[in-house]
């Protein structure tokens, strides 16, 4: 393969990158590192708007591949369009899946655990004591069961929960159980103590979690949500959290960055973390991992991995 390689690392913080590849080092600068058009292997800059990310896609002339650091793709969707027909488009399944495992069983502990408000009292030297939920003998549907939906569930196992649901776009069958189709939604979340969303942002997903989906959860059930903020309908988890019907942990967030004075800031029974579910210290040796690994393929030719979908 001949042509560029854009990379977010400069290559020699990269180990096991294959030789003969011209790389060059852009992280979403103002100014280009060379030429797009010459750009044959496009490594997304991670944690950038997606403004920034797309900005070279329309002078790509000669791109074969545009390769994500995450597990979403949506920040990039925009800018297909202005790529050629046959270019692949991979993500970084694999990569995330502990990070954002680790936060979403965090948040669910956290919420039902009531540690907001412990540090609250701390913060006041008020000694808060009380009767609180647990994670053990509830049942958690897990609404998006991919790698990451496996990972969560690898981490509630120990917690000794008593059921865990999976949904995702299709229906199929796990060595760990059934997993159902989004159809099923409608009869599986009354049962639910504990939804987890990591479902990627689609045009089907967008909205899924509105005002009849949470309608049907159960009273003092707890919504977290490690996917996408959009999937979520922002106005219709207002008016369940208001009343104080349900509990909700979001690391994402539609609008997001979430502007200062917006409600769901002092929403009760609302626990927020700034989208950190991927930029941990686990995050740079996988995400030069599968680096390394790709790009072995991309020079040698064979397929690569994580193939979203191939433009045209």
């Amino acid at each position: 393969m001949t042509g560029d390689v854009w990379l977010p690392f400069p290559a020699d913080e990269v180990p096991g990158l294959p030789e003969g590849l011209d790389y060059r080092f852009w992280d979403g600068d103002s100014d280009f590192p060379a030429d797009p058009a010459d750009c044959a292997f496009y490594v997304v800059p991670y944690a950038k708007s997606a403004e920034v990310c797309v900005r070279p896609l329309p002078r790509m002339t000669s791109v074969h591949t545009v390769q994500t650091l995450t597990a979403g793709v949506d920040h990039v969707q925009s800018g297909l369009k202005y790529l050629r027909p046959g270019v692949q488009l991979c993500n970084a399944r694999g990569v995330h899946d502990a990070s954002t495992a680790e936060l979403a069983l965090t948040l669910t502990l956290a919420s039902l655990r009531g540690i907001p408000d412990f540090v609250r009292g701390q913060e006041h030297g008020e000694w808060r004591t009380g009767f609180r939920p647990a994670l053990a003998d509830r049942t958690v549907l897990i609404l998006g069961y991919g790698a990451i939906g496996s990972a969560i569930e690898d981490r509630l196992v120990p917690f000794e929960v008593a059921r865990v649901v999976r949904v995702a776009r299709s229906a199929r069958t796990t060595e760990r159980g059934p997993v159902h189709a989004l159809a099923d939604l409608p009869g599986l979340l009354p049962e639910a103590d504990v939804v987890i969303v990591v479902t990627p942002l689609t045009e089907d997903t967008r909205g899924l979690v509105g005002a009849d989906f949470l309608a049907r959860l159960k009273d003092g059930a707890l919504l977290v949500n490690v996917g996408r903020g959009p999937v979520v309908d922002t106005k219709a988890l207002l008016a369940e959290v208001d009343n104080g019907r349900i509990l909700a942990a979001l690391d994402v967030t539609d609008p997001e960055p979430l502007p200062r004075d917006h409600p769901l800031w002092q929403a009760p029974g609302v626990l927020i973390s700034p989208h950190v579910g991927g930029p941990t210290s686990a995050f740079l040796p996988r995400a030069k991992r599968l680096l390394a690994a790709q790009l072995t393929r991309f020079a040698e030719g064979r397929p690569l991995d994580n193939l979203v979908l191939t433009v045209g």
